[in-house]
């Protein structure tokens, strides 16, 4: 039961170990990763080696299947160049296991004191992160190690030799066998050196260590399409697309397993040795073979998985990746994505009331669904945002976090303010069949070409930061307030001169002129997050700058 203990224990620290090194990496190069995935899936051998790549990274063809679904269900990477990637994290998985069978019992230690060195003194720098890799890589090393250790008592039992001597003729059970040890070990890669050191010890035989590092690579294969289940439709299939690759190795070689280990044992090769050899070349050639499948796979996987109908006609959230949130830079830039899309959905909202304005009936009931869906996706964002560790966050990240809330919540304000403005117009004007002056209404089609002009501005300055952008809103909003105030005076002097349409709508006319001026100072609070930041920069500046006197 102790044995049983300590394989479970060393089986958790390796998942735990997996985890440290994803979150870190990507922490640090996250966004880079992001890049050379978006950018390699023009060429499917860029494609192929930047899975190698990654993999080799994180050192987890599970975590390349996480990142790479995640893209997929953004819409950022294409399936079938998502499927070429994935075909390239087997072969790093591969190759990693190759690595590992060196004699690295004195890296572990040394990976986790460096670590804990880094990343205890300089937590929240890139070589703090790096520390925490450092960590996670002494941490795997030494959990594959107690894997083996843990495992050998267990195979040396009367009961288990027993067991396995049942795995000595059928190809299937053993290849079931081999994808259940890299389910249960959470790897495919502790499986498959578990396997090599059974065959180093005698308990089984090639044959059935071939048959089980096969089955170790569909046991990988299931075990991406059981962290994939809660996707959407897209991020599933390049986990059903690599299963099915799988799957489709698993039936080409098992009926030859037996005559490859016959030829394999004539080599002047170690039996542990062969196993490792096997996999690597094994992963290689089927992934090779199956590089040039990727599109008609992808169609397949199409097929067999479609997107489920939309029942709630709300909008959702597109941008919201939750595998993001380990990395804040990538989290925020999400967060910042689904903050301009409730940009669009507002800027809808003012063209659909300026049409309102203009006596175009029913658009006010759309107006109305277009504030719901700002506030679903305020809701997202706000959730989202609060489960980004602030701890973790830098000084810059920290500003951008709360720029991020302050847009959303402007955003979310204005959508009800220009809810409440088309209500008002349809019902007090339209509806008591009541028409602004020639005047009056020249003039609100004025502020509201602006206020749409000056949405778009806010909405670049709140993406790029520029100062110059933000300088130019800031003048926009002044030039707004001064123009607003100029057509209230010119409708209280309409007024004066007895206008009819004036005095019926007057009401109405100076209520739309509060609220868009509202609107405008929302809008373009974010020219202010920027100017102060500049301010503050140039104070530090001139705090560092040394005295001459």
């Amino acid at each position: 039961m102790l044995t049983l203990l300590h394989l479970l224990s060393a089986v958790a620290l390796l998942v735990w170990g997996t985890h440290i090194v994803r979150t870190g990496i990507m922490r640090v190069y996250g966004a880079n990763l992001r890049r050379v995935l978006s950018n390699s899936v023009e060429k499917k051998p860029l494609a192929f080696a930047s899975g190698i790549g990654v993999t080799a990274l994180v050192q987890s063809s599970n975590a390349t299947a996480l990142l790479v679904t995640s893209f997929v269900a953004q819409g950022l990477v294409g399936l079938a160049p998502a499927l070429v990637i994935m075909l390239g994290a087997d072969v790093g998985t591969a190759l990693m296991a190759r690595v590992l069978t060196f004699d690295l019992s004195w890296l572990s230690p040394l990976l986790i004191f460096v670590g804990v060195i880094f990343f205890l003194s300089r937590k929240q720098t890139r070589a703090g992160q790096m520390g925490r890799v450092s960590i996670g890589l002494g941490l795997i090393v030494l959990a594959l190690e107690l894997i083996v250790a843990a495992a050998t008592p267990i195979t040396q039992a009367a009961g288990v030799k027993v067991l396995f001597s049942s795995l000595t003729g059928d190809v299937m059970l053993d290849a079931l066998t081999g994808a259940l040890f890299a389910i249960i070990s959470y790897s495919s890669l502790a499986a498959v050196l578990l396997t090599a050191t059974l065959t180093a010890s005698g308990v089984i035989s090639l044959k059935v260590a071939l048959c089980l590092v096969i089955g170790a690579n569909l046991g990988s294969g299931l075990l991406a399409t059981i962290n994939t289940s809660g996707q959407n439709a897209a991020g599933r299939r390049v986990a059903l697309g690599s299963l099915l690759f799988k799957l489709l190795g698993s039936a080409l070689v098992l009926p030859f397993v037996s005559y490859l280990a016959d030829a394999m044992e004539k080599l002047p090769v170690q039996g542990e040795e062969l196993v490792i050899y096997f996999h690597v070349f094994y992963n290689l050639i089927r992934c090779l073979i199956f590089i040039p499948l990727a599109a008609p796979m992808a169609r397949l996987c199409q097929m067999l998985i479609t997107d489920a109908p939309e029942d709630d006609p709300r909008l959702r959230p597109r941008h919201l990746d939750s595998s993001a949130l380990d990395t804040p830079s990538l989290a925020l830039a999400n967060a910042a994505r689904e903050t301009l899309r409730m940009g669009d959905v507002v800027e809808h909202m003012l063209i659909l009331h300026h049409e309102v304005l203009h006596g175009k009936l029913g658009q006010d009931k759309e107006v109305r669904r277009l504030d719901d869906d700002v506030d679903v996706l305020y809701t997202a964002i706000k959730l989202y945002l609060a489960q980004i560790q602030k701890e973790d966050l830098g000084e810059e990240d920290s500003r951008r976090w709360a720029e991020i809330i302050e847009m959303a919540l402007n955003l979310e304000q204005a959508g009800d303010i220009i809810e409440r403005m088309t209500g008002d117009v349809a019902a007090k004007s339209h509806g008591a069949r009541r028409a602004f002056s020639p005047e009056g209404l020249t003039e609100l089609d004025t502020l509201h070409d602006r206020l749409v002009t000056n949405l778009r501005l806010s909405l670049s300055v709140f993406l790029s930061g520029d100062l110059t952008s933000a300088k130019r809103l800031r003048r926009s909003k002044h030039r707004f307030r001064i123009l607003d105030r100029r057509y209230a005076h010119a409708h209280v002097d309409r007024l004066h001169q007895q206008n009819v349409q004036s005095m019926e709508t007057s009401s109405l006319h100076l209520g739309l002129l509060g609220d868009m001026k509202r609107l405008n100072s929302l809008f373009c609070a974010v020219a202010y997050n920027v100017l102060d930041q500049d301010q503050r920069d140039d104070e530090r500046d001139w705090e560092d700058t040394p005295s001459t006197l």
